[in-house]
């Protein structure tokens, strides 16, 4: 018996050869890669360490339905495990990848946040410093220790949202949060916290309501004004004020306090001139004064030649000669006038 199959039996099983045959062109058989962290080239960061370092040496990202995240590491010189890093998160807009589920809009609080300095630094007790700290993008906090070797540890945090727009009394809507963590064994704490305020960050949020800085600031309210001059260097008018007319008075010297004794400078004494010898040897008889006298005066007798003395200056002063009278030359003659003198 033939069966005769009608148009209407026939379309159902048509639509389905025609089905799987549609499927079976687009299928493409290829392998897809979800979305997840990657490695990222160090250009590609949004955060930068100051210039000088500590250099990059990897960035990984993730991205989320409302954000990027950053785990940028740095160059670590140090005996303390784990790695330095400077971590930067992106809250905003949702449109970003959707594989990775969407990140947690919280604040930074403080508890937990000593809790990932703890787990960033194992084996460095690390104390919370509570000293204002401000850098080019606001406040910011840190914590600090030191291991068992002597390295240096800081772990810093800041958080970044901006205020009330001032057109429309809304709140921004984005916000940024970075911390660092930074071990160095030669490095000090000044010298750690010198890169969380050098540090850029080089990313962005697209949209106004998102800038979590908030509108720029405008320029200062004196410029251009007159009575506000402006210098270009520290010291205002009196670095540039000069002297006209006149000498600067002199420099007065303050008195020294009442309790501190003066010296006088202790001056060298002037050479002294050697004292000269005695007088050594024979002597020489001075003339008979008396013409009258027919004997004549006995020869003294010399003195004994005295040796020197080794010391000069210790020598005995040789006494004064007796006083000389000269007799007139007429009275060396006979007669009257000789009698006259020895008279």
């Amino acid at each position: 018996m033939t069966r005769i199959f009608s148009i209407q039996t026939m379309y159902p099983i048509v639509c389905v050869a025609v089905a799987t045959l549609l499927c079976g062109c687009t299928s493409t058989g290829g392998v897809s890669q979800p979305s997840g962290p990657e490695t990222v080239a160090s250009e590609r960061a949004l955060a930068l360490p100051p210039p000088g370092g500590p250099a990059i040496v990897g960035v990984v990202e993730t991205k989320h339905s409302n954000g990027v995240e950053q785990n940028i590491s740095l160059f670590t010189s140090s005996s303390v495990s784990g790695q330095n890093f400077l971590k930067i998160q992106f809250f905003g807009a949702p449109g970003g990848s959707a594989g990775s589920g969407a990140a947690q809009y919280r604040q930074i609080n403080e508890v937990g946040v000593i809790r990932e300095a703890f787990r960033a630094v194992p084996g460095v007790r690390m104390a919370r410093v509570g000293t204002v700290l401000q850098n080019s993008y606001g406040p910011f906090a840190y914590a600090s220790g030191r291991s068992a070797t002597g390295d240096t540890c800081i772990y810093a945090w800041q958080q970044l949202r901006g205020n009330r727009s001032a057109e429309t009394t809304a709140r921004y809507l984005g916000m940024i949060q970075v911390r660092l963590r930074l071990c160095d064994a030669h490095a000090s704490e000044r010298q750690l916290l010198g890169v969380f305020y050098g540090y850029t960050i080089t990313g962005t949020l697209v949209g106004e309501i998102w800038n979590p800085l908030g509108p720029a600031p405008g320029a200062a309210t004196s410029l251009g004004q007159s009575g506000a001059p402006i210098y270009p260097d520290e010291g205002g008018y009196r670095a540039y004020k000069m002297p006209i007319g006149y000498e600067p008075p002199p420099v007065m010297r303050s008195a020294p306090p009442s309790g501190s004794v003066r010296r006088s400078p202790v001056r060298a004494a002037a050479p002294q001139p050697a004292a000269l010898p005695a007088p050594i040897g024979p002597r020489v008889p001075l003339p008979n004064l008396d013409a009258g006298s027919s004997s004549a005066a006995p020869a003294p007798q010399a003195t004994p030649a005295v040796p020197p003395a080794k010391n000069m200056q210790s020598a005995a002063p040789a006494p004064a000669p007796a006083p000389v009278t000269v007799p007139s030359p007429f009275c060396q003659g006979g007669g009257a006038q000789g009698t006259a003198c020895a008279k």
